[in-house]
């Protein structure tokens, strides 16, 4: 099988294999889980040519039948000969009911090394959490970094570059389709639904459809902005739109749950609080934004701009937070490993004025930790102000934080 490898990825769980630890792939449908398991899998086949692999694909027609745990168990039963280095490779293991009940048996019998993907967070907090607690290790896959991006399409790094990732974003698949005239966003509305109906509706029992849908167009048009379920069920009360509150956020635990948005509280900088109302949301993926939306370069590109820093920080494994300091805010603080990142992101900067305010937030923190303004003018304070890194969001997405 052919594939463009994603090595920031599979070198982070190739040193789990053969470990006594489930290893577990989760994010959005479409985004390479699976070719990251198959990378993982000619790997092993590399090292072990005799290595017994099973592998099951529960989207395709050949393993319908596994419909839950025992059909899982009947049809594992004779595979894992005890002669061979046995591994268990399973994809969208979510769509067989209980199946943590026979991942644990596996597990405890210690028959096969196990590795599965899953595209709803429920899975982990729900199934897995409660069967398979400290069983366990999650690895997050995110669609394609811009370095990912420029090595899928062949492309050298620069603006126009940089124009078509804030655009089209990073879902792999792109590159069977192109990034040119309308053929890319018909392709992300169709992930956009498949999304919708399988990870969201129909896994979360949805009902109200169409306030899902209206949802998803305001995220859309409020990326980066602080709010809460009560402003959202406000403003879509202006629009005739009868929601409570609870629901509202119910259906944003749901999007989050898919992996097709990602909610950022806020948290108290150098302290422990973290704040519960007030909240910010990003997507996983630009494209898949645009495609609902449009992309609109005049309104938009300041929040394709956040985003795209948040999506920088996530594919790094940081844990994300917005900072609170007195009054002020700073746009993301990133941990870890003990470690600290601070980032402001500013369209431009081309007065005192916003200098002294994105410079002035990051001024106010008292730890020695890299400080970032990210923007997409030139610079204007050269590369340092005061120990405050002032990036062009190109160069930003190169940087390895």
């Amino acid at each position: 099988m052919e594939y463009i490898v994603r090595p920031a990825y599979t070198e982070r769980i190739k040193p789990f294999i053969g470990k006594q630890i489930i290893k577990v792939l989760t994010g959005q449908r479409r985004v390479g889980k699976s070719y990251i398991m198959f990378q993982l899998m000619d790997f092993i086949k590399s090292e072990n040519p005799s290595a017994n692999i099973v592998y099951i694909n529960c989207e395709l027609e050949q393993f319908a039948h596994l419909q839950n745990n025992t059909d899982l168990n009947d049809y594992l039963r004779d595979k894992f000969p005890e002669d061979k280095a046995n591994y268990l490779f399973i994809d969208e293991i979510q769509e067989i009911e209980s199946f943590q009940l026979t991942l644990r048996s596996l597990f405890a019998e210690n028959k096969c090394d196990i590795f599965c993907t899953g595209s709803n967070a429920r899975m982990l907090s729900g199934e897995l959490a409660t069967s398979l607690s400290g069983r366990y290790i999650e690895f997050n896959i995110h669609s394609l970094s811009f370095s990912e991006f420029l090595d899928f399409h062949q492309l050298e790094s620069g603006i126009e570059s940089l124009m078509k990732y804030l655009t089209y974003g990073g879902m792999p698949y792109l590159t069977n389709i192109g990034l040119e005239g309308d053929l890319p966003f018909e392709y992300l509305k169709n992930v956009y639904s498949t999304i919708l109906l399988r990870d969201v509706v129909s896994r979360e029992n949805i009902r109200n459809i169409s306030f899902l849908e209206n949802l998803v167009l305001y995220l859309a048009d409020n990326i980066g902005s602080l709010f809460s379920a009560n402003n959202i069920s406000k403003f879509l009360k202006s629009q005739h739109i009868e929601i409570s509150p609870q629901l509202t956020m119910n259906y944003l635990k749901a999007l989050s749950n898919a992996y097709f948005v990602h909610k950022v509280v806020r948290s108290e900088v150098g302290g422990l609080k973290v704040f519960e109302i007030g909240e910010k949301y990003y997507f996983e993926d630009l494209g898949l934004r645009n495609s609902l939306k449009g992309f609109n370069q005049k309104t938009d590109i300041h929040k394709l701009l956040e985003n795209a820093v948040y999506l920088h920080l996530a594919h790094q494994g940081y844990r994300i937070f917005v900072g609170k300091i007195g009054n002020k805010e700073i746009d993301f603080v990133a941990e870890r490993n003990g470690l600290k990142v601070y980032v402001q992101v500013c369209l431009q900067i081309l007065e005192q004025s916003t200098l002294s305010r994105e410079f002035g937030n990051l001024m106010m923190v008292g730890d020695n930790y890299p400080k970032y303004v990210v923007t997409l003018n030139d610079l204007i304070v050269g590369n340092d102000y005061q120990g405050i890194k002032q990036v062009n969001l190109l160069d930003f997405l190169a940087i390895e934080l």
